[in-house]
């Protein structure tokens, strides 16, 4: 079985073809600015391919002609993996937003077609595109095809009220759906299951924390396979602070802000969301080589940055072990979680009374893409890196959807 994986943002898509019989990855890339204008030079569409990497300039007017543009490459050019579309047997799409609707990935139809277009209030920037995702692809391959959503807040649908609710006026969650939705979580999902894996024990027997840690970051705590909370919220701004985002503030803060600067809502906005989090407080940039770069020159801001995050961190990790009552593994994941030696080793300090001594040795040499533990197997609480892999939990959902299909 092959599943074409779609991630759609408004002026991308990114895809990767994936052989289920052994998971292996046949081609996958990326297509940018969709819909602009692509001077000489600027390089759009990205293949990789066997361990190599491709990239041309192509102007692309819509997302339709993007996905022609994959199946184009799939399918004919010189990077070519398949003879013709219809030996991919489906399509899974990340869709961010499925409210409370959606539980669990499904089968787009008509129904869910309308759901999520109808939930783009609560993900503006992302639902739509995603939409776009599905319907530029229906366009090229027919109705014939199943496709498939996988929402990033289904994973986070098992949060008891307690968890989700927040304390404003009831009638704002009845008619406006606001509560904690929690996003990532396909990696979430990924990261918790690879890690039962590697115990050797049924996730349903485990208490984990997974910190998936990017330019976006979030974490989960998962009581034997269920989530019972998570630290974004109604969007991703919420939790602690990420490359642009502030993560949770007084909400006064926003509306002093507002008042002082005369700021409309779209511009406090922008502010929390572009202009905050590890850019503001460093100065230097949202990018963690940069603030590590920086802080190995002495740089007090980007040291202040960094040490803000970590504690940040370690306070979310701590308030869900009291909820859990109890821990038995804590991942990292995510880029910076992959490649952030100072951070993990600053956080899991803060857990030194619980035992919790990482290998130094190990952790200094552990890149992005590789699997360690950095404790010992014996311990109580253990600590592991683990890549994530959000593609393949999505290829999985639709390979099982599909399959359930063909049993009807």
């Amino acid at each position: 079985m092959k599943i074409l994986v779609i991630n759609c943002g408004s002026s991308s898509l990114k895809y990767q073809l994936i052989d289920m019989t052994d998971e292996s990855v046949l081609c996958n890339g990326a297509i940018e600015r969709i819909g602009m204008k692509i001077n000489g030079g600027e390089e759009n569409v990205i293949i990789k391919k066997d361990g190599q990497k491709y990239t041309f300039d192509k102007e692309l007017p819509t997302h339709i002609d993007a996905f022609n543009e994959v199946k184009y490459i799939l399918t004919e050019s010189e990077y070519k993996v398949i003879d013709s579309f219809s030996e991919i047997d489906a399509i899974g799409h990340r869709v961010v937003q499925g409210g409370d609707r959606y539980t669990t990935s499904v089968l787009i139809d008509k129904k869910v077609e309308k759901d999520i277009e109808e939930l783009a209030p609560l993900a503006p920037l992302h639902n739509p595109a995603n939409l776009q995702g599905y319907l530029a692809c229906r366009e090229v391959v027919g109705p014939d095809v199943p496709q498939v959503a996988v929402f990033d807040t289904a994973f986070h649908s098992t949060m008891p009220p307690k968890a989700y609710m927040y304390a404003v006026p009831y009638e704002y969650y009845e008619k406006y759906g606001v509560r904690r939705y929690g996003f990532h979580g396909t990696s979430h999902k990924f990261v918790s299951q690879r890690v039962a894996e590697r115990i050797g024990k049924d996730i349903k027997k485990l208490k984990l924390i997974t910190c998936h840690l990017g330019n976006g970051s979030s974490i989960a705590a998962i009581n034997r396979g269920k989530v019972v909370d998570t630290s974004m919220g109604f969007t991703p701004l919420d939790g602690f602070m990420m490359g642009t985002r502030s993560g949770g503030v007084d909400p006064s803060v926003v509306t002093f802000i507002m008042k002082k600067l005369d700021l409309t809502p779209d511009e406090m906005d922008r502010i929390l969301n572009k202009e905050s989090g590890v850019s503001a407080i460093s100065g230097v940039s949202s990018d963690d080589r940069d603030i590590v770069a920086a802080q190995a020159q002495g740089n007090e801001r980007a040291i202040l940055a960094h040490e803000m995050q970590a504690y940040e961190i370690a306070k979310y990790i701590g308030s869900y072990i009291a909820a859990m009552n109890g821990v038995d593994a804590i991942v990292f994941t995510g880029g910076i979680g992959e490649n952030g030696v100072w951070l993990r080793s600053k956080v899991c300090s803060y857990f030194g009374y619980m035992g919790v001594y990482i290998n130094e040795a190990v952790n200094q040499k552990t890149q992005k893409g590789a699997e360690a533990e950095l404790t010992s197997p014996t311990d109580k609480v253990r600590v592991f890196i683990l890549a994530t892999n959000e593609e393949l939990e999505i290829a999985r959902d639709t390979a099982e959807i599909v399959k359930n299909l063909k049993k009807q």
